[in-house]
């Protein structure tokens, strides 16, 4: 199995977390992502003028913002990048946002064992990641198609980058032909300390952020590989596969497939 290339230098954003260049990935036939087509990174609402100015020389076509309304309630909407299309295609449902964000910001403890103990945080995302690839394939392949026609370079992104933002890039890098390998370790790299959400606890919380509650919250801001297996195992038993995935449930045949490679990849 071919390695990682060195990834492109990363700059140091002040308002926007998780940022990385996917340039570099390899394939299984031997080829990598082309560098500066495809980004991600958490919301870019916080976005500082020097952030804006980077991102805004990057020459970004579109950036996909997977947050929903009570997300953008939340945090605010994204800085405006001159030239730049912006596509929101929310993978959650508002309601459910807004429920999980109270629990995040004003939950007290017992609240939050009741929901969150005994492994059932993880179980959660475990159930979202599942219903995410099963549910929202409109917006996967809608995603797909943008890109195999004009919409690179492309940036990805939802509040923190790392689930509904993580699970379109990977679609995109299934599709790319990228190895699993190189797909999980890019997934896990969101858990780096300077990647990571800033988990924020209103005063409404008499819990405020002791050792406990940031305990039981962790599984939900954590980059698990067994949330990534969960995923792939939706796609194998729904459809059978990656490549019944994308042509039946994303309807991203293999022409598709062929121009969003040679779009893409560099060999």
């Amino acid at each position: 199995m071919s390695q990682q290339s060195a990834q492109p230098v990363e700059p140091q954003l002040t308002g926007v977390r998780n940022f990385r260049d996917l340039g570099g990935l390899p394939t299984v036939d031997g080829r990598r992502v082309r560098p500066g087509v495809l980004y991600r990174s958490g919301h870019l609402a916080h976005a500082t003028e020097e952030d804006a100015a980077f991102l805004g020389g990057l020459g970004l076509h579109t950036v996909f913002d997977f947050r929903n309304s009570a997300d953008q309630a939340l945090e605010g909407p994204d800085v405006t990048l001159p030239g730049v299309r912006n596509v929101n295609l929310p993978l959650t449902d508002p309601a459910e946002g807004a429920e999980f964000w109270v629990m995040v910001r004003d939950g007290e403890l017992d609240q939050l064992r009741a929901v969150l103990a005994d492994g059932q945080a993880a179980d959660r995302m475990i159930a979202s990641y599942r219903s995410i690839i099963r549910g929202r394939t409109a917006e996967h392949g809608r995603v797909l198609r943008a890109l195999a026609e004009d919409s690179v370079p492309a940036l990805m992104h939802c509040a923190a980058g790392k689930d509904r933002a993580g699970l379109s890039v990977v679609v995109t890098l299934l599709a790319l032909g990228v190895e699993r390998e190189a797909i999980e370790t890019d997934y896990l790299a969101s858990n780096s300390p300077h990647r990571r959400y800033r988990v924020r606890r209103s005063e409404a919380s008499s819990a405020g952020m002791s050792a406990e509650v940031m305990e039981l919250l962790a599984p939900l801001f954590d980059a698990r590989a067994t949330y990534l297996d969960a995923a792939y195992a939706t796609i194998d038993e729904v459809w059978g596969g990656v490549e019944r995935y994308l042509s039946d449930g994303l309807r991203f045949g293999p022409e598709d497939q062929r121009r969003l490679r040679e779009r893409m990849l560099t060999d």
